[in-house]
């Protein structure tokens, strides 16, 4: 983050870890510099009151998916947690999931990873067209991942790759959410796996959709602001 001038970051605990001391030790190393989505596992009975216990530790999101328990996503909501949502596209275009959202409304939501789309999607990409109609609810965002996760990539990569024919999901969640609802998500570690961290981040920073500057200003930084509390 210093290295590349990112001031703040939200902390999302990894798919299956549900240990977040490390996070939450962070966040109060570095006063005001992150915020923390935790996990638990929805496999215990006792999960929606971790989940209590981990708000009153100072989590302010959880990450939650479409399929997990319901009474976890109430537990959120009751809270004032925000959830940050990883699923397959498959999962957030349903009909259950946006039922779930729709009961749901003073719930704030995150849609992690173009809403779950890996760019694999053949054109007119109707699966992820209808999962960004979920923008019709006000409490629902969109993630942003760098181009690297949609578009392939050689296997060794040059200081100064850039991804070319990136489908236009961005340009399609652009309309639908609009900047002030979107914003970039680096999933460093694994971004290490593609075109690494400062790829993404720049990749983004200079995506041709983003060229209005306050555009990019929202998606890179001020929509996250007003969504998680980093104090």
């Amino acid at each position: 983050m210093d290295a590349n001038r990112v001031e703040k970051g939200v902390l999302i605990q990894h798919k299956g870890a549900f240990d977040n001391s490390y996070l939450l030790e962070c966040q109060t190393r570095y006063t005001g510099r992150f915020a923390v989505a935790v996990m638990v596992d929805p496999s215990r009975d006792d999960a929606a009151d971790k989940l209590r216990e981990l708000a009153e530790a100072g989590a302010s999101a959880v990450r939650l998916e479409p399929n997990e328990p319901p009474s976890l996503w109430r537990t959120a909501s009751e809270l004032g947690l925000v959830v940050s949502c990883q699923g397959d596209v498959t999962e957030t275009a349903s009909d259950a999931f946006r039922s779930l959202l729709e009961g749901l409304p003073d719930l704030t939501v995150v849609l992690e990873h173009l809403a779950g789309s890996k760019g694999d999607e053949e054109p007119p990409y109707p699966l992820f067209r209808r999962a960004m109609e979920l923008a019709q609810l006000s409490n629902t965002y969109l993630k942003v991942p760098g181009l690297g996760e949609i578009t392939p990539r050689p296997m060794v990569l040059s200081r100064e790759f850039r991804p070319e024919k990136a489908p236009r999901l961005i340009e399609i969640a652009l309309d639908a959410f609009g900047p002030q609802r979107m914003m970039w998500g680096s999933d460093y570690p694994p971004v290490s796996n593609r075109e690494g961290y400062r790829n993404a981040l720049r990749g983004i920073r200079d995506y041709p959709a983003l060229v209005n500057g306050e555009d990019r200003e929202w998606v890179l930084g001020k929509t996250a602001l007003g969504v998680f509390p980093f104090e």
